[in-house]
C-alpha cells in the first residue's frame, strides 16, 4: 500500500476503561478474556494508523497477567508499533491501572501482538510504511523485534531453528 516511513509517535495509541461488574469474575477481578480482548482493539487501531489499511490479528506472543484488575478500577492500554515488516507489524501493549481518583497508578500487564495489513480491494496482505524508532526505548523494542519475530516464526513450524540469524547472532554475544 505505502512505502513512506512513519514515526513511532504518529500510531501510538491510548484507551482508559472503567472496570465495570460485566468485565469481572466472582472474585470481582477482570477477567483475562476481556482483557486480552481491550488489547487486542487497542494494537489494531495501532496498527491500523500505521499502516492506513484494516488489519487482522496474526499472533499473540507473550500476555503477562501480573497483577489483578479489580472491579471499578481504570485502566489506560498503550499500543505501540515496534517494528514494521513486509505486511505485518509487531505491537506492544501496556496495561496501566489506577483507582478511579488516579491514584495508586501501576503497570499491570503487558503484550507483544503481531497484526497484518490487508488491501481494502483484494484482502490480501498489503505492504505497510516502514518505522523510525527515534527515543532510546523505541530504538531497544524496534531492535528486539527481529528477534522475537523469528521466534514466532520458529514456534509456529514456518522458519526453522537453524535459519534464525537474529537469536543466533544475540546468543553468541551472551558467551
Amino acid at each position: 500500500m505505502s512505502s513512506k516511513e512513519k514515526l513511532v509517535s504518529e500510531s501510538r495509541t491510548i484507551m482508559t476503561e472503567l472496570i465495570m461488574p460485566n468485565d469481572t469474575n466472582p472474585l470481582g477481578n477482570m477477567m483475562g478474556g476481556n482483557l486480552m480482548r481491550i488489547m487486542d482493539i487497542a494494537g489494531g487501531i495501532c496498527a491500523g494508523k500505521h499502516s492506513e489499511a484494516h488489519v487482522v490479528t496474526a499472533s499473540v506472543d507473550h500476555v503477562s497477567f501480573q497483577h489483578p484488575i479489580n472491579m471499578g478500577d481504570v485502566i489506560t492500554v498503550i499500543a505501540t508499533v515496534t517494528r514494521a515488516f513486509n505486511s505485518s507489524m509487531e505491537i506492544y501493549v501496556e496495561v496501566h491501572v489506577a483507582d478511579i481518583t488516579g491514584a495508586n497508578t501501576r503497570k499491570s500487564n503487558h503484550a507483544y501482538l503481531t497484526f497484518v495489513a490487508l488491501d481494502k480491494e483484494t484482502k490480501k496482505p498489503c505492504q505497510v510504511p516502514t518505522l523510525r524508532a527515534v527515543s532510546t526505548e523505541e530504538m531497544k523494542l524496534y531492535e528486539g523485534a527481529e528477534r522475537r519475530r523469528e521466534l514466532r516464526l520458529i514456534l509456529s513450524g514456518r522458519m526453522e531453528a537453524k535459519d534464525a540469524v537474529e537469536i543466533k547472532h544475540y546468543f553468541s554475544h551472551l558467551s
